[in-house]
């Protein structure tokens, strides 16, 4: 059985990161904002998983329950500002929308 090497791995781990911060500063709307956010989590999670299998801890999975814990509590607080947002604004365009109220 063939294993893939470590730095193979943190190398997809690292390009998915990249990806991630890159739609986070260039996409306009706060969906693809969001879902690059979830790209960057998973990158992440990747990486924990990653070298918790090279060092043969279970740290690494432990981590990445934490990962997608968080991963869960975003994605629900993001929809509220969503919905919140498109209904305030009437638009999902980090741009147009110039003020926060509190």
């Amino acid at each position: 059985m063939a294993t893939v090497p470590l730095e193979s791995v943190l190398i997809l781990a690292a390009i998915l990161f990249v990806m991630g911060l890159v739609g986070v500063l260039i996409r306009r709307n706060i969906v693809f904002v969001l879902l690059s956010i979830e790209v960057m989590f998973n990158a992440c999670g990747l990486a924990f998983v990653t070298a918790g299998w090279y060092l043969s801890r279970p740290a690494g999975q432990a981590m990445y329950f934490f990962i997608l814990t968080a991963a869960a509590a975003e994605v629900a607080v993001g929809l509220g500002l969503i919905l919140h947002m498109r209904r305030a604004f009437g638009t999902l365009d980090t741009d147009k929308i110039d003020q926060m109220k509190g």
